[in-house]
């Protein structure tokens, strides 16, 4: 199995389990570090993630990977919340911060900017449009190579 199609199979059975339990599947990662390799799952609901969800998608996620056994190698599982800091790499992602402060970092520059900050008012398959202190900047998606919340303390 290519490494793509591996990857289409985690994703699917941890979306599997996450939306029967309640959640929403945010990210998968299987990375080797270190000589080990991990499955990292991140989930997300309404009002945040605590540990005892956590606790539950892992639990489930783990009986349905033994029964699956599509993993071949020893592995850790790691089931957590997102982080404020994550990216925004999915349409729900974005529909979910709309009106939010946003920083979008850009593999090439539109109108002479690599970084942006301003609320995000919409999306569509071709752009992000935000709100900056001084205009609105529609930005092809094919340019930014990551979006995330701002964060100020």
């Amino acid at each position: 199995m290519s490494k793509k199609g591996f990857m289409t199979s985690i994703e699917k059975l941890c979306e599997d389990v996450t939306t029967e339990l309640g959640y929403e599947l945010v990210d998968v990662e299987y990375l080797k570090e270190s000589g080990d390799y991990y499955l990292r799952v991140y989930i997300h609901k309404p009002g945040g993630v605590n540990l005892d969800d956590c606790q539950i998608v892992s639990e489930r996620l783990s009986e349905r990977l033994d029964d699956e056994d599509l993993l071949q190698k020893a592995y850790y599982l790691e089931v957590s919340s997102p982080g404020l800091d994550r990216p925004l790499k999915t349409d729900r992602d974005l529909e979910r911060n709309l009106g939010k402060e946003v920083e979008v970092s850009l593999y090439k520059a539109v109108d002479g900017v690599k970084k942006y900050e301003g609320i995000l008012k919409s999306y569509s398959g071709d752009s992000v449009d935000l709100e900056t202190v001084d205009k609105m900047v529609a930005i092809p998606r094919e340019t930014i190579s990551l979006i995330r919340l701002t964060i100020k303390f």
